[in-house]
């Protein structure tokens, strides 16, 4: 597959192409679903392509297809370099600065796990079988309606050739369990909740017990839960949930909606934009890590990257394309594994210090404007009374502004979660409007 992104460079620019670059990819996925006491799917499916981005006369195009065979490489490239001479031309289009492929961390990520192929359709049906029997053995299991669970695995390959230097390829492994509980409420409501855990490495899974009790008893809490009394509370945020809130700012953070005019971030390097307690790192070299990379989907060497440092911005995902709109120097085109400066407790320890609150263990839907920052999100959760967990709560609502909500973060949990390149922790945020009863 690397010698197929080698060769469709070398035909575009015999094509009459200025410049190219290729990616080929090879992925296979597995999953097993398991409903209330039987099988109910299993998808296991192997796709391969290849993507070609093309420069041609100062006009750009990105076209794609899954026909590798060498004949019919030729003939797609060739068509495709004629149809992009027919394209507006757009000055700003070029390939990265070969220096920009400098630097490549000489590092092992543990990306792959060595005994991907050693995992069976027996273990993965005896693995989603367990999940449900441990979700149906907690305390309250009577009122559970439905167990659904799954076993998913992905082995993914990926190769990229650009004309100007840079040759790269990827192997990544991930194994993701996972269960989805609901019961029934005696007011005749389904309450619903789940649990989920994975990581590179098949032997590094949760236990699928844990993860079968955990959505059980999740779903179970649930019961009884009611709209609450409209108020300005202290907020926590469950690090599980707590990811939405920093993807909000990610995406202004980009070079494209920097360039549009669509981030109300704009203009905000080196400025507070949240409390001195919000250090983010973006770190790519992460071992293990869901967002890990040597390098990005330009070819970009990986390297750690300041985004908030005591609450002051640092920097922006800036790529070529949108580097040369905006006259800005490229950084890399997005996210990779945010990394964060911790508090010391846990989140037992923050909800005893916080004492009269709101719990945040969910959110169910809502908006968030790129352009104003402003957002309504609908959350659910549980009433904290006396630092302890206590009623559950639903069908509330909070809303303001992402500049003002990051300045009233007044706590950061030891906590982050495992499962997710976000890793956020438990975060406390201090006079936040609820919209409830």
């Amino acid at each position: 597959m690397l010698a197929a992104a080698h060769a469709a460079v070398k035909t575009a620019l015999g094509k009459g192409a200025q410049e190219a670059s290729a990616r080929t990819y090879r992925v296979r996925e597995v999953n097993v679903k398991w409903r209330d006491g039987k099988l109910e799917q299993i998808d296991e499916a192997t796709t391969r392509g290849l993507g070609l981005s093309l420069y041609v006369d100062g006009r750009y195009s990105s076209v794609s297809t899954s026909d590798l065979r060498p004949e019919a490489l030729d003939t797609f490239i060739g068509d495709s370099v004629v149809l992009t001479r027919a394209l507006a031309k757009d000055p700003f289009r070029a390939l990265p600065d070969p220096k920009l492929y400098e630097g490549q961390a000489k590092v092992d990520l543990l990306l792959e796990d060595p005994k991907y192929s050693t995992v069976t359709p027996e273990q993965r049906r005896s693995v989603a079988k367990e999940i449900e029997a441990a979700a149906r053995s907690v305390k309250g299991a009577e009122a559970i309606l439905s167990v659904t669970s799954n076993f998913s695995d992905t082995l993914a390959e990926t190769w990229r050739v650009t004309s100007n230097g840079f040759s790269g390829a990827r192997r990544d492994t991930s194994f993701f369990i996972s269960a989805e509980v609901s019961v029934k409420d005696p007011d005749g409501r389904k309450p619903e909740d789940y649990a989920y855990g994975g990581s590179r490495f098949v032997a590094e899974v949760p236990k699928a017990d844990q993860v079968g009790r955990e959505a059980a008893e999740r779903a179970i809490s649930r019961l009884g839960a009611k709209k609450g009394e409209s108020a300005v509370l202290t907020m926590a945020i469950e690090n599980r949930a707590a990811g939405r809130l920093p993807s909000y700012l990610l995406g202004p953070l980009s070079g494209g909606a920097l360039q549009q005019k669509r981030s109300f971030l704009e203009g905000k390097l080196g400025q507070p934009i949240a409390s001195p307690l919000l250090t983010l790192v973006d770190d790519p070299l992460v071992p293990k890590g869901f967002g890990s990379r040597l390098f990005d989907g330009e070819g970009i060497a990986a390297k750690r990257m300041p985004v908030l440092e005591a609450g002051v911005l640092k920097t922006y995902f800036i790529d070529t394309y949108y580097g040369k709109k905006l006259q800005m120097a490229p950084t890399t085109a997005g996210p990779s594994n945010l990394v964060w400066t911790l508090g010391d407790k846990d989140q037992a320890a923050l909800l005893a210090a916080m004492k009269d609150g709101i719990l945040v263990t969910g959110f169910l839907g809502g908006n968030s404007n790129g352009l104003t920052g402003d957002f309504s999100l609908g959350v659910q959760g549980f009433r904290v009374r006396g630092g302890r967990i206590a009623e559950p709560v639903g069908e509330m609502n909070i809303a303001g502004n992402h500049l003002d909500l990051w300045k009233k973060l007044a706590a950061v949990g030891n906590d982050p979660y495992p499962y997710s390149s976000m890793k956020t922790p438990t975060l406390v945020f201090e006079g936040v409007q609820f919209a409830g009863t």
